[in-house]
């Protein structure tokens, strides 16, 4: 393996080039691994955002590169239209101030909260869960 060539990083920027909006986190939506990442799939089911997810709590270099490619050290990442929109603080505001409903291209409900998710015993495999309609 050549210098110039890292798999891993190359699926990350595929992932993030080929679905309109992507989160990174900890577990699947269906089972996220922590409240962070919870809170964040909370806010996006909320507004019924279709969305694809990758795990990254299978493979430790996921992580790794992710935070390398878009500069931001902690996990979740949501990105929408190729670009890194941030983790579950940014996304919550977002989502209250109905920025994220905006970014997504979807209609704000009204009285809407993102439901928080409970954390599962262990986590999901590795793999990009699309749950683009």
């Amino acid at each position: 393996m050549s210098s110039d060539t890292n798999p891993i990083r190359d699926a990350i920027a595929e992932a993030i080039r080929d679905n309109k909006t992507i989160l990174f986190m900890k577990g699947t939506p269906d089972a996220p691994a922590c409240g962070f990442s919870a809170r964040t799939v909370g806010a996006l089911q909320a507004l019924d955002a279709p969305f694809a997810a990758v795990d990254i709590l299978p493979d430790p270099r996921i992580r790794q590169e992710l935070s390398a490619l878009s500069n931001w050290p902690t996990i979740p990442q949501l990105f929408v239209d190729g670009e890194l929109v941030g983790g579950a603080d940014i996304v919550t505001e977002m989502f209250e101030t109905g920025e994220l409903a905006q970014a997504l291209g979807v209609e704000q409900p009204d009285d809407v909260e993102p439901e928080a998710q409970t954390a599962p015993a262990a986590p999901a495999p590795l793999g990009i869960e699309n749950r683009l309609s």
